[in-house]
């Protein structure tokens, strides 16, 4: 069985993309034959499997709509080719065999973000030409007949695209990101703790001696990119909400706002606690050198950062609207709290930078994530194309 997955942009940045790379890597090992078809693959290890690039030309003025429609359908030229016997999706194409939802549903995702829009922008969104495209796209992926199946990374995905499109539950799997648990493991806290947070005080620009820079204060950590929708401004002013005033929080990943979100920490008054590292292609020392990690995201399917901080053993403090809050037992291994909550989060974090709780939760953090391995993904992952293939 040929198999070939589908992801049109890669960097190595992106949890989705880490996914398909780690994804493909474990499928090979597996003696899958499988092949990405991309319109960009940017750094990565593509050793074990084939990259195939489809780059179609397209009018730049039709900016992302334009991008997006002539890569959909450069792929559907592909499926009906019938070079492969399975094509799954990353991307909204209509017509594929199976498709990943890894980015969740658009239309929700549009949803919970026109509670945070004024009305000009909800305007601007409904009739953005990408978004409506997206949704156009969407609609019709989920309701095209090739389609065979839908991978879902959390319950919360497959109980909205069964409400949302019908899809008859037969066709909808729930198979959870994995996580290589020797990369991401408790260990790493006896190899970055120290030397991470002397070399950049866990404080920051704290005062000569205090606790944050000689680095004994709690840290706070936070990765991703894409500030606004996971919630880094409920991040910070929770943290200016908290009793605990020695608290740090490390913000790892990439925003073209940035400098926004270091005008709010600087007007709480918390901007000496606050440390935007930028993107990192090894997030390890960070998650060796952090106590606990937050991601209080509008809307996140299974965020791959989530469960790497688990498989560190550090507990989890994230959102209803978080994939991952279905695999937190609260006080045991994290808290859950609802999306611009401020008031609960920082009652959340302050319960666990009280000495002593975090690492007590270590092993059930690590616990969480234990069964979600790369290995087991990959034995989901092929029995449902053995199962499809034959259909």
């Amino acid at each position: 069985m040929k198999l070939a997955l589908v992801r049109q942009k890669y960097t190595p940045f992106g949890g989705a993309e880490r996914f398909v790379e780690r994804a493909l890597n474990a499928l090979a090992e597996q003696g899958a034959e499988v092949t990405l078809l991309c319109r960009e693959w940017t750094g990565g290890d593509k050793s074990g499997f084939p990259v195939e690039i489809v780059n179609p030309r397209f009018s730049r003025l039709g900016g992302r709509r334009a991008r997006d429609a002539s890569f959909a359908r450069a792929i559907q030229n592909i499926i009906a080719a019938g070079r492969f016997d399975l094509v799954q999706s990353h991307e909204r194409i209509p017509g594929c065999h199976i498709y990943r939802a890894g980015d969740g549903v658009h239309a929700t995702w549009l949803d919970l973000r026109a509670q945070m829009q004024n009305a000009a922008q909800r305007f601007a969104t409904r009739h953005h030409p990408w978004h409506r495209f997206m949704l156009e796209q969407e609609a019709a992926m989920f309701l095209h007949p090739d389609l065979r199946a839908v991978i879902c990374n959390s319950r919360m995905v497959k109980d909205d695209v069964a409400t949302r499109f019908g899809v008859p539950q037969e066709k909808l799997h729930l198979i959870r990101n994995g996580v290589d648990t020797e990369t991401f493991h408790p260990r790493l806290r006896e190899i970055h703790r120290a030397t991470l947070r002397a070399k950049v005080g866990a404080g920051g620009t704290a005062s000569a001696g205090s606790a944050a820079l000689m680095g004994t204060a709690p840290v706070i950590l936070y990765v991703g990119s894409g500030f606004a929708r996971k919630g880094v401004a409920t991040l910070l002013a929770a943290l200016a909400r908290m009793n605990r005033r020695d608290a740090v929080v490390w913000i790892v990943g990439r925003d073209k706002h940035q400098a926004r979100y270091e005008r709010q920490a600087d007007t709480l008054g918390v901007a000496s606690r606050v440390r935007f590292f930028g993107a990192q292609t090894d997030v390890r020392p960070f998650y060796g050198a952090a106590d606990l990690f937050c991601l209080p995201t509008l809307y996140d399917p299974f965020p791959n950062a989530a469960l790497e901080a688990l498989a560190c053993g550090l507990p989890l403090v994230t959102t209803t609207t978080c994939g991952a809050a279905e695999i937190v037992v609260p006080g045991v291994n994290g808290y859950v709290a609802a999306p611009h909550d401020i008031e609960a989060l920082a009652q959340h974090l302050d319960a666990l930078c009280v000495p002593g709780v975090a690492p007590s939760m270590i092993a059930a953090a690590r616990a969480a994530a234990a069964a979600l391995s790369m290995d087991a993904m990959a034995m989901q992952l092929l029995a449902l194309y053995a199962m499809e293939g034959a259909a």
